[in-house]
This record gives C-alpha cells, structure tokens and sequence, in this order.
C-alpha cells in the first residue's frame, strides 16, 4: 500500500492517463516531468555548496567520503564513487559506496535488504568509520531503514552525516547534520523513484564529486589534470590535457609527458619554463601537488620561459 504521505508515492495528476496515450504523448509526459529535475536541484545549491566544502575538508585532513543507499540510490552511489576513482585519480580507499544487499543488488533486487538496518552498519564498522569521514545516506523517501541505521551509527562515531532526499520532512533529515532535499514532486509513475528522484540524486552527486575533486586540486582550468589512463582511450586524453593546458601540439605534450615521466602536473610546469623535472617534483611536493599553487611561487615565476605566450602570464 503507497504511503500518500510520501510526495514519491503520491499520484501525479498530470499523468492520471498516460497508459491512454500515443506514445510520443507518453514520451512528452516523461520528458515534462523531467524538465522540474534542473530547477529542484538549483534550488539546493546552497546546501550543495556546504557538502562540497564539507568533504573537501573532510578529506584534506585524511577523511573518506562513504555513500550508502538501497536499490537504484545505492546503485547511482556506487556509479559515482567508482567513476570519480578513476576519472580524477582519487586515492584507493579514499571514497567508498555500499549498497543494501551487497554487489548482487548492482543487478537485481535483493529481498529485504533496504530493511536491514544492520547491514550498513556492519558495512561501516568494517571499514572502522570516524570521526574524520564524511557518511551520505542516498535515500528518495528519507525513511529506509538501510540507510537510517547507518546514519544513526555513523553520527555516533562522530563523523559528520549528510542526507540526500526527495523527502525534506523525513527520518533521514531529522538524523543528519546536512539534508539535501530536491523537491521533484509526485513521479510520473508513483512510487517510481528511478525516475525524477534519481535523477535528482545522479545530478546532485555529480556535483558534489565533483566539486570536491576541483576543490583537492584534482582539475586545472577544466581538465582532469590526475585521470588514471586504464586504456588507451584515456592515454590520449592524458595527452590531450597537457596539450590543451600548454596551448601546444600533441606531439610536444607526449614529449613533456615523457620527460615526466606520465605526470601531467610536472608536464605542465616543464612546458611553462625551464625547470628539471626533479625541480618540479620539488616543487609540487612543496605545494602538496598544488598546480595553481606551484605557479604563483617566486621561484617558479622566475624560471619562466621568456618566450612563455600562456595566457596565464599575459
């Protein structure tokens, strides 16, 4: 039975027919309902801004960022922490994401397991959560079990707890310190949290994982400066980063990255002036791997290459 308390499980006037429809007025019902998706989000930019800076404090001082969600939130969890692991070269261990039911939920449904209050908090304990970490419960009606339990016990070890809900009025925003509440209304299909609700949820995440990778140093300009090249796909984006950044060819980036020795950072301050590459390892080490940092020092700035035409230094 819907809980008509719950706006996810509320009946969407506006879609009263859609069974009734063509299929392109179907399609056009859906697409409708999404176009709320952008503008719910922008209205928690706010609260977004806090959680970004949050974590990235957070994880400056040693601190991990753990998602925890049951069915399609703890799947859309585990999507971002596994992309944004690679695609920014985030340190193995530093960001986390568990699911009600384990790996087997990434495909299918598991019985039960968002009730299992338990279950995340062995997940937890496992990986002996603190004080230092950052726990986000991913949760469209703020009331499921899995990730209450978990926030509950995560507050107790005195990490700090963010909630991630469709439902501001919720159990998971009366535990957590920081509740993030896009206000997407009623699905097209009640009760159908894959659809706005989660993609409330896969846009917020984005911005938060995001914003903290900026916020590490992780992106210079808008180039992921530490992707982890896997393949050769990302081989080449490697390359194509230095390039862009230095404002040359392909050829002259896979010089620097050689040279380099496959660090874009060093790459990029070789490129820039005339420095050895144990200076600019030097360098970086003195600024914890800081690039804007690395530029703004004295001793760097002298060492310009006269005929540097980057635009950073016109």
């Amino acid at each position: 039975m819907m809980d008509e308390h719950i706006v996810t499980e509320q009946r969407n006037p506006k879609t009263i027919h859609i069974d009734q429809v063509s299929t392109v007025d179907m399609l056009h019902m859906l697409n409708e309902e999404d176009k709320l998706v952008a503008g719910a989000v922008e209205a928690e930019i706010p609260q977004i801004a806090r959680a970004v800076e949050l974590i990235a404090d957070a994880m400056k001082l040693g601190g991990r960022l753990i998602y925890l969600g049951a069915g399609t939130s703890g799947r859309i969890g585990v999507l971002d922490a596994s992309e944004v692991s690679s695609a920014f070269g985030l340190e193995e261990g530093k960001i986390y994401a568990f699911i009600a039911g384990g790996t087997e939920a990434l495909t299918k449904s598991v019985s039960g397991a968002q009730d299992d209050k338990a279950m995340g908090v062995e997940e937890l304990k496992n990986i002996n959560v603190n004080d230092q970490d950052v726990v986000v419960g991913i949760t469209s009606s703020g009331s499921t079990p899995y990730v209450t339990g978990s926030l509950e016990y995560a507050k107790r070890q005195g990490a700090s707890t963010i909630a991630l809900t469709c439902m501001h009025s919720s159990e998971c925003a009366q535990i957590a310190d920081l509740i993030i509440s896009p206000a997407v209304g009623p699905e097209a299909i009640a009760g159908s949290t894959r659809l706005k609700s989660a993609t409330a949820n896969k846009m917020i995440l984005n911005m938060i994982s995001t914003g903290v990778m900026i916020k590490l140093g992780k992106v210079y300009e808008n180039l992921m400066i530490d992707l982890r090249p896997a393949n050769s796909k990302l081989l080449r984006r490697r390359n194509q980063v230095v390039a862009l950044a230095l404002e040359v060819d392909d050829q002259r980036a896979e010089e620097l990255l050689t040279l380099s020795g496959g660090n874009p950072r060093a790459a990029i301050l070789m490129g820039l002036s005339n420095l050895s590459l144990s200076q600019a390892l030097r360098l970086l080490e003195e600024h914890e791997n800081d690039l804007r940092a690395c530029m703004c020092d004295e001793n760097f700035r002298q060492d310009l290459q006269e005929d540097s035409q980057h635009p950073l230094f016109e």
